[in-house]
C-alpha cells in the first residue's frame, strides 16, 4: 500500500533529528518543508497554526486519523503518533507500554531540557556564568548515570528491543562534548550509543540538512541576527 508522503517541517537539531530518524527507520515517504530556526521561519503564521508553540519538528500527515490530513507538533507526541500509526518501534504489552512511555518522558523532561541548558551556557550565551554552565554540565552527567545504569541492565533503554525511546535519546547525547562530557566515562552508554549510531537510518535522518548546521554561525556561535531571533526579544514578541 502507498501513502502520500508525509509533510516534515524540520531543521536539523537535536528535536529535529529524532522525526528524521523516525521516519528512516519507517520507512515512511516524507517531503522536507525547511524551517529555519536562525531566520525566523518558527513565527510565520502559516507554522504557527501547526506548531502553535513555535517550535519545530511538527509534520502534516495527509492521510491521518480518519485519513484526513492531520498536522502535530511535539517531538515525543510525534514519535509516538508514527509508532502508533505504523505498529512499529514501540511495545504493545501493556507493562512494556508504560515502561517506553516512563522512559520518553525521562527524555522529555530531563535529557533534552538539561542538555539544551548545558548547551546554550557552555557555547551560546552572551556572558559566560559559571553557575550555570556548572548546574547543567553536573545535571547532565548525572542524567547520563542514570542512563548508564539502565543500560547496565538492558540492550536499549525502553528494554530488550530498539524503540522509539532510543530515537529520542540518541540525538541528546550525539552532541555530549557540547555539554561538557566525557562518553568514556559511560562504557554501557557509549556502547549503546555506537550501536544506535551505527544504524543506516540513523545516519540518514542525521545526514538530512546536515549542511545548514554551519550555515548563519560564527566562531563562537549563532550570529546576531540569529542570536536575537533564537535568544532574544523576537522569542517574547506576540506573534
Amino acid at each position: 500500500m502507498s501513502h502520500k508522503p508525509i509533510e516534515l517541517y524540520y531543521w536539523p537539531t537535536p528535536n529535529g533529528w529524532k522525526i528524521s530518524i523516525m521516519l528512516e527507520e519507517l520507512g515512511l515517504p516524507y517531503e522536507v518543508r525547511k524551517i529555519d530556526i536562525t531566520q525566523g521561519d518558527q513565527f510565520e503564521p502559516s507554522f504557527l497554526r501547526i506548531s502553535p508553540n513555535n517550535k519545530m519538528p511538527a509534520i502534516v500527515d495527509p492521510e491521518g486519523p480518519g485519513g484526513e490530513p492531520f498536522a502535530l507538533s511535539e517531538s515525543g507526541a510525534i514519535l509516538i503518533y508514527l509508532a502508533e500509526k505504523t505498529g512499529k518501534l514501540m511495545p504493545h504489552e501493556p507493562a512494556d507500554y508504560y515502561h517506553m512511555l516512563q522512559w520518553l518522558m525521562f527524555q522529555m523532561g530531563h535529557l533534552g531540557p538539561m542538555a539544551g541548558q548545558a548547551h546554550h551556557f557552555r557555547n551560546y550565551a552572551p556572558e559566560k556564568i559559571d553557575y550555570a554552565i556548572q548546574r547543567y554540565t553536573n545535571e547532565v552527567h548525572r542524567i547520563y548515570n542514570v542512563m548508564e545504569r539502565r543500560l547496565g541492565e538492558t540492550e536499549f533503554l525502553a528494554g530488550d528491543e530498539y524503540s522509539i525511546v532510543d530515537i529520542a535519546c540518541w540525538p541528546w547525547v550525539k552532541p555530549y562534548e557540547n555539554q561538557g562530557q566525557d562518553i568514556d566515562e559511560f562504557p554501557n552508554l557509549k556502547r549503546w550509543f555506537e550501536a544506535i549510531g551505527a544504524r543506516p537510518a540513523v545516519q540518514r535522518g542525521v545526514e538530512l540538512m546536515a549542511e545548514a548546521r554551519s550555515s548563519g554561525k560564527s566562531g563562537q556561535g549563532f550570529d546576531k541576527k540569529a542570536q536575537e531571533v533564537l535568544f532574544g526579544s523576537t522569542q517574547y514578541q506576540k506573534h
